[in-house]
């Protein structure tokens, strides 16, 4: 496994923190990396620091098109003074590889990479019909994926397999996120005088208290409840008068059952209530600032239980769970709803995001090993 790890190493050592870097640069380095090995892939230039990578891979059969994806770019580095290594420079230490990125996800995504290059190089071919695609921006608003979901380079596939860090375990549940920013309107008035103002800055509240009681209602036997709070709040000029104005920001995340129309609907009737309250002297307007889809595969699905069938037969004991965080995946269903999504990759799903992120190199090798089988066919077996 040394030139799996040095593939890990080479693309951890490509820097692509979001809005920071030119995460075309992993793109270039697939590409080149496909390329040595003969499968001529193409970088599809969004923008000046955008690139998504895309390769085909033809299989033994071409009844089944399956879509293998991982993202290329990672968050900030965070905290330098707290990092126990240089999060730009990957170290290898006690059986783990440090580095930002190292889990969510260059891990997953060279592990897909690495398996279906090793593959080609050993003079073998996919069971079935394969299309590899890194995607860039997915760590803030999914510009790779809404641009290749929406192009002809699409391919015709019905099903998804995203490397984000499960611990190799299926991840077959997503919530959904709605990023919501509402401003209230009210009336202003001496402080002394309350009664004779509207107080934007209370009816902000109690909407969003409200409509938070409805949101976390719906419940997933895999994601627990939903959840909905107040991230940032913005309002009143000075102590002694009542607020004619606020802006609410509220982070969602719902359950598969819930969706962005019915939220929106809530926050309508809501926000009505209080309008007719105040003789319509209170106004509401909303933005959306990011809005995810919930995803969900069924358990029985032949697509989770032929992986879940590789995974067991190669000594892991895996399980169904769900993800709180979104990924590519739902910005893929929009345009795409017929599409069952999975993820299955290394790494432990709470290292996200932290100083001192980190991969288990047992389980990148794992990982690898069973994508090969699962790539090769052995679910039919």
């Amino acid at each position: 496994m040394e030139q799996a790890k040095k593939l890990l190493f080479d693309i951890l050592s490509i820097k692509s923190v979001n809005h920071c870097d030119d995460e075309g640069k992993v793109a270039e380095y697939l590409f080149n990396y496909f390329k040595e090995a003969g499968a001529e892939g193409k970088v599809h230039r969004i923008d000046e620091t955008h690139a998504n990578f895309q390769v085909f891979i033809p299989g033994r059969s071409h009844e089944r098109h399956m879509l293998w994806n991982g993202h290329m770019d990672t968050v900030p580095y965070g905290n330098l003074e707290e990092w126990h290594t240089d999060p730009a420079d990957p170290v290898e230490k006690d059986g783990k590889i440090y580095g930002r990125g190292a889990c969510d996800m260059k891990g997953g995504l060279c592990a897909m990479a690495y398996t279906l290059v090793n593959i080609i190089k050993s003079g073998r071919c996919p069971a079935y019909d394969i299309t590899f695609v890194g995607t860039c921006d997915e760590e803030s608003t999914s510009i790779g994926v809404k641009t290749f979901a929406a192009s002809d380079a699409f391919p015709k596939v019905s099903e998804v397999l995203i490397g984000e860090p499960t611990g190799l375990n299926i991840g077959i549940a997503q919530k959904g996120c709605l990023w919501l920013e509402i401003d209230i309107f009210g009336k202003a008035s001496h402080g002394s005088y309350p009664e004779k103002g509207v107080n934007a800055i209370e009816y902000g509240m109690k909407i969003a208290t409200e409509l938070k009681k409805r949101i976390t209602e719906g419940y997933h036997e895999l994601l627990g409840y939903a959840t909905a709070q107040v991230t940032k709040i913005s309002g009143g000029e000075t102590v002694n008068v009542t607020p004619d104005k606020c802006t609410i920001s509220m982070d969602i995340r719902f359950v598969p059952g819930q969706d962005e129309k019915v939220i929106l609907n809530w926050l309508s009737d809501i926000s009505e209530k209080y309008i007719k309250e105040t003789n319509g002297e209170l106004r509401i307007e909303k933005r959306i600032l990011n809005s995810r889809v919930a995803v969900n595969t069924d358990s029985e699905d032949n697509f989770t239980l032929g992986l879940k069938h590789v995974i067991e037969a190669h000594g892991v004991q895996t399980g169904n769970i769900g993800i709180n965080f979104y990924t590519d995946g739902s910005a893929m269903v929009v345009k795409h709803p017929e599409l069952k999504i999975l993820l299955f990759g290394p790494g432990e799903p709470d290292m996200c995001h932290k100083v001192n992120e980190c991969i288990e190199l047992k389980q990148y090798e794992k990982a690898i090993e069973i994508l090969t089988a699962y790539a090769l066919g052995e679910t039919d077996e």
